[in-house]
C-alpha cells in the first residue's frame, strides 16, 4: 500500500505538499537568529548605562540599527512560520483555520512595519 499517489510521485510530491520550503525556513531563521540574538545581549550589556539618551544613541550608530532591522525580520517571520503551523494543526473548522491564518498573517506584518518604523524614525534623529 502506498500513500503517495502515482502522479505525485511523477512530480515528486509527497503527502506534506510544501512543508520541505516552509521547514528550511524555520530552521534558517532560527539560525539567523542565534548570532542576531548574541549580538543584541552583549551590545545591550556593553552599554554605560540604559537610559533614554544610551538607548538612542545606541540605535542612531548604523550597524545597530541595521542589525536590530535584521534581528526583527528574522524574528517576526520566524514566529510567523511557528504560529502557522500551530494554527494549521490545531485548528480544525475551516474558516476559522483561514480566518486565524489571515488575522496572524496581518498582525505579523503590522509588527514588522511598525518595529522598522520606529528603527527607522529613532536612527535618523526623529527622537
Amino acid at each position: 500500500m502506498h500513500l503517495i499517489s502515482p502522479l505525485n510521485k511523477v512530480l515528486g510530491l509527497g503527502t506534506s505538499k510544501g512543508g520541505t520550503e516552509h521547514w528550511w525556513a524555520q530552521r534558517l531563521t532560527a539560525i539567523a537568529l542565534l548570532p542576531l540574538g548574541l549580538w543584541f545581549v552583549v551590545s545591550l550589556l556593553l552599554l554605560n548605562d540604559f537610559s533614554y539618551l544610551a538607548v538612542v544613541a545606541w540605535v542612531r550608530e548604523p550597524v545597530s540599527s541595521l542589525l536590530l532591522i535584521l534581528s526583527v525580520l528574522c524574528l517576526v517571520y520566524h514566529s510567523h512560520l511557528g504560529v502557522q503551523v500551530v494554527l494549521e494543526d490545531y485548528v480544525h473548522t475551516n474558516g476559522t483555520r483561514i480566518a486565524a491564518l489571515v488575522l496572524s498573517l496581518f498582525a505579523h506584518v503590522f509588527l514588522v512595519v511598525a518595529a522598522v518604523f520606529s528603527i527607522l524614525k529613532v536612527a535618523f534623529g526623529a527622537l
